[in-house]
């Protein structure tokens, strides 16, 4: 004890005192510290003893759980992305509808699961329409397979005056709907749609036209109108009627309709690449953020380009991108 004060006096050149101080308190911290282990070393772990009551309660609940996994089982669920057709519970229908206004339970009855129902419906909601058979298959994981079942059922709506179905049509679907063989036995088309009435439309310059004139096209509203118009201005105008499939949301009909009447005859508005920001070349369309200020900083380091050549220097930007900006660019 003496001697460990001493060296603790010597070595860290303080009174006797403190030295005894620093020695009671080394080893009382020695000691804190090797008490979990000696506790461990010679007091045994005890396990509780579950009671019988407990053991019992935790039986009924793992039994639950087995049969919610049988009745899992036995349901055979289809998820997203797949498509089952041999249903254990409930086999799928098959009669005539129309895509754009039958229900979700209509859906289910037809084979589709639950989640496809509801995705229907919804893009139905938000003014989506099938203008032919095809644009079933744009609604996202539409299974092909169950597409081609439902295929020679489906009867989108036809305006009066159109040619009478065929007998084999008849034949094909004679038991399938009562309202459905009704219309057959008065030779009256399956749906009746409201004919259309807009005034005759004139062909106009697409990069100048506001969304009053857009919404005069057949199938284009007030929501797509304003999307086209903001997907232009974002562009600098439209080059070709081909561009016109870039735009998210348009239909066949919408596509059919521009292509038919928007014609390209303003030209585009062009960026001046030499003296553009970041900021300003981000906002084109077919530019992202990095590619802009990867652009000016290539441009400041190497100086100006002379023309769309200069751009392959540049490894983030493909040959189909400088394609596509090649039209915006000013030199």
């Amino acid at each position: 004890m003496k001697r460990a004060v001493a060296i603790l006096r010597d070595y860290l050149g303080v009174s006797q005192q403190e030295a005894r101080g620093m020695l009671a308190l080394l080893t009382l911290t020695g000691f804190l510290l090797l008490l979990p282990l000696a506790y461990r070393l010679w007091v045994p772990d005890s396990i509780p003893d579950t009671s019988a009551s407990d053991k019992r309660q935790l039986d009924s609940l793992v039994a639950l759980l087995e049969v919610e996994n049988r009745e899992v089982d036995e349901r055979h669920e289809t998820t997203p992305g797949r498509y089952e057709p041999d249903l254990k519970t409930k086999k799928a229908e098959r009669f005539a509808f129309d895509p754009n206004i039958v229900d979700a339970e209509s859906w289910q009855r037809l084979g589709a699961p639950r989640w496809l129902a509801d995705r229907i419906v919804r893009y139905r909601s938000k003014g989506g329409q099938f203008r032919k058979k095809e644009d079933l298959l744009k609604i996202y994981d539409f299974p092909p397979e169950l597409y081609g079942e439902l295929e020679p059922y489906m009867r989108l709506r036809i305006e009066e005056g159109a040619e009478k179905p065929s007998e084999k049509y008849r034949e094909r679907f004679a038991g399938a709907e009562p309202e459905l063989n009704k219309s057959y036995a008065s030779n009256k088309p399956v749906y009746a749609a409201e004919r259309y009435s807009k005034p005759v439309l004139q062909p106009f310059d697409i990069n100048t036209a506001d969304t009053t004139e857009l919404k005069k096209l057949r199938g284009i509203g007030s929501k797509l109108a304003g999307r086209i118009v903001k997907f232009r201005d974002a562009l600098g105008g439209f080059v070709s009627p081909g561009q016109y499939a870039e735009v998210y949301g348009l239909d066949s009909l919408a596509l059919e309709e521009l292509n038919k009447y928007g014609q390209v005859q303003t030209p585009v508005k062009k960026l001046a690449v030499n003296t553009a920001t970041a900021e300003e070349l981000d906002r084109h369309v077919y530019l992202s953020k990095r590619q802009a200020e990867i652009i000016v900083n290539y441009r400041t380091q190497h100086g100006p380009y002379t023309s769309p050549e200069s751009l392959r220097n540049i490894r983030i930007l493909d040959a189909k991108t400088i394609e596509k900006l090649t039209p915006y660019l000013a030199f």
